[in-house]
């Protein structure tokens, strides 16, 4: 692999302490559901990556570098390598009371977010609350078994790479298209009520021209023309009359039918 490469990769995580392994990420969601770490919200499978791109661990984008497609790795990467070594100053005590005034429920174990950091409170003791803002993998050793099972190479497929990467949400909704320097993106309906669409963009655009090509990069909202939304309507009412029309005559059909049995049983009555 070279730095700037997309992949699509697989991937298991696992946690080394004394021996023990602990599985804490995977793109499988059979070994989720057998380990006990199934997220429903979480969409598992192959993932789609930047190599060298500085947004997964050290060890990890260094032993992507040295990949190649198809075949199986493990590597063990020691913490200066992943979340780094544990940081005592990071260990800090606050108040009972501060915590109270800003509405924090204060339990062992919960994490908590105080001055746009993010800890979890390991002890609390009276008046006194100890809130550990470490990273919660610091200081771990991590084992990864990885495959990167695609290099993504074409123009069009790279772009809907990075949007599933930045976006990830029904990236085949997306109709993608490159004239010359432009490159449009056609939306679909969902992105037009999506507040995460307007953050997600930008990412995606500051992708595209890192990685894909330096283009203008357009996006498109369509909105059919009132007739051809009022023609679908008459169409569809149209269509429901003919229905009902349907209906009510096979009902007259069958009330006719009913009633003619009714008198032949009748004049059969009468003869006897």
């Amino acid at each position: 692999m070279e730095k700037g490469n997309i992949i699509r990769w697989e991937y298991e995580a696992w946690v080394v302490e004394e021996g023990e392994e602990t599985l804490i990420d995977t793109t499988s969601e059979e070994l989720a559901k057998e380990h006990g770490v199934h997220d429903p919200n979480m969409k598992y499978g192959p993932m789609v990556s930047i190599v060298g791109a500085g947004r997964l661990i050290k060890g990890i984008e260094e032993e992507l570098l040295k990949a190649e497609v198809g075949k199986d790795y493990e590597v063990t990467i020691p913490p200066d390598k992943a979340y780094g070594e544990r940081d005592p100053k990071l260990m800090k005590i606050h108040s009972y009371r501060e915590l109270a005034r800003q509405k924090i429920e204060v339990e062992v174990g919960k994490e908590v977010v105080l001055n746009n950091k993010r800890g979890r409170i390991i002890t609390v003791t009276p008046g006194r609350v100890v809130i550990d803002f470490n990273h919660p993998l610091a200081g771990k050793t991590l084992k990864y078994r990885f495959k990167v099972v695609e290099k993504i190479d074409k123009e069009e497929d790279k772009i809907r790479a990075i949007i599933e990467m930045d976006y990830g949400k029904e990236v085949d909704k997306f109709d993608i298209s490159i004239e010359g320097e432009d490159i449009i993106i056609l939306l679909p309906d969902m992105c037009k009520y999506d507040s995460n669409w307007s953050v997600a963009k930008y990412v995606i655009v500051g992708d595209i021209r890192d990685y894909v090509a330096n283009k203008n990069v357009k996006f498109v909202e369509f909105y059919p023309k009132k007739e051809e939304v009022k023609e679908e309507r008459e169409e569809k009412e149209e269509n429901k009359e003919q229905v009902e029309e349907e209906t009510e005559r096979k009902e007259e059909e069958k009330s006719a039918e009913e009633e003619k049995e009714s008198e032949e049983e009748q004049k059969e009555r009468e003869s006897e």
